[in-house]
């Protein structure tokens, strides 16, 4: 128990760590006001508008991982899953999951993706998975990347289940977001 305490104060650590990487608007929360953003006066949710909002060249890298048994690990590396390649599903997965995002996320735009890359990468007790996502548009796309991160390490779970049910999912974050105006004016 006392590892996993360790193990959660790291994670709370490097979470932080992002975050502050990704400044001010790496945050639900408008930093100045400290006020959330997808909730009105009336306390009530509500979507965001973004109608005023110049389009701009956007890009968010989420990464996450799967954590599982040797005997699951050894069974995707030697292609012997009975329901088939659990990586490349996964990644066909994340990729569909990042273009869905808007139908999954009550609030979230409905954006035009330009780029959606899932990359799975073996670690000695799993799999490190990384999504980074584009758009030229009014709004970020963080959700979509954090989205494709979590549907590719769930088609893993899925597809593995049958040898190993104590597969752990975690580490989900945000660690990129970039936004680049497409206009020069736009920067004032």
């Amino acid at each position: 128990m006392a590892k996993r305490r360790k193990q959660g104060g790291a994670r709370r650590s490097a979470l932080g760590a992002g975050r502050s990487a990704l400044g001010a608007g790496g945050s639900a929360l408008d930093a100045g006001n400290l006020k959330l953003t997808h909730v009105d006066a009336g306390g009530e949710v509500r979507m965001v508008d973004v109608s005023a909002k110049p389009v701009s060249a956007r890009e968010a890298v989420a990464r996450g991982r799967i954590r599982m048994s040797a005997e699951a690990l050894k069974l995707i590396r030697a292609g012997a899953i009975k329901k088939g390649d659990p990586l490349q599903s996964a990644r066909l997965a994340g990729i569909m999951a990042a273009k869905r995002t808007a139908d999954l996320i009550p609030l979230c735009h409905p954006l035009a993706l330009t780029h959606v890359d899932v990359a799975l990468v073996p670690a000695a007790d799993g799999y490190a998975i990384e999504a980074r996502v584009r758009t030229a548009d009014r709004t970020g796309v963080e959700m979509e990347a954090l989205t494709a991160v979590a549907v590719a390490a769930l088609t893993i779970y899925d597809m593995v289940k049958a040898v190993d049910k104590a597969m752990v999912i975690d580490d989900i974050a945000l660690v990129e977001k970039h936004k680049t105006p497409l206009n020069p004016a736009d920067e004032c």
